[in-house]
């Protein structure tokens, strides 16, 4: 997959997730919950931490330490992207993880705190609340593993001959 369309892959979440986070905190207030089914909410949270609210009790650091991470990351996701462009499933994992940790990198340099909003529950056992950028690369880590699995049961694809 050509490096631009990768990148085009990753903007186009990102444009997703940003406008989705700015449209809940135009729409509710900290805290407020519109239940929309009988197991999903719309709820605006903020997550100073990372997955799962992970370090989130900290005194601020987290918020540079991850950032930090996620710059690394990005610089290395496209380096993959650059290197690895003719694996097609690979790529398009690798911009959907992209995009997702672009948008979560941007709410927490500019914010201090990751904007989570999308509330699935079953009876009073909610799941963490998440946003676009974490689905995407919730998605892109499925993709990858799943492209894994491709390579190992395929041998032709990593250039070894059966004999």
């Amino acid at each position: 997959m050509k490096l631009y369309i990768s990148l085009s892959i990753a903007l186009i979440v990102l444009i997703l997730d940003l406008a989705s986070k700015y449209w809940v905190e135009s729409m509710l207030e900290f805290g407020q919950k519109i239940p929309l089914t009988s197991f999903f909410n719309l709820v605006l949270t903020y997550n100073p931490g990372a997955a799962f609210s992970f370090l989130s009790e900290e005194s601020g650091w987290q918020r540079w330490f991850l950032s930090g991470v996620a710059g690394i990351a990005v610089v290395l996701i496209i380096y993959l992207l650059n290197k690895y462009q003719s694996e097609k499933l690979f790529c398009l994992s690798l911009s959907l993880i992209l995009g997702g940790a672009l948008g979560n990198l941007y709410d927490r340099i500019t914010l201090g705190h990751v904007i989570d909003f999308l509330d699935f529950y079953i009876s009073n056992y909610h799941w963490p609340a998440f946003n676009v950028a974490d689905s995407a690369i919730f998605i892109g880590a499925v993709l990858m593993i799943y492209e894994s699995f491709q390579h190992k049961r395929n041998p032709q694809s990593t250039g070894k001959k059966i004999k």
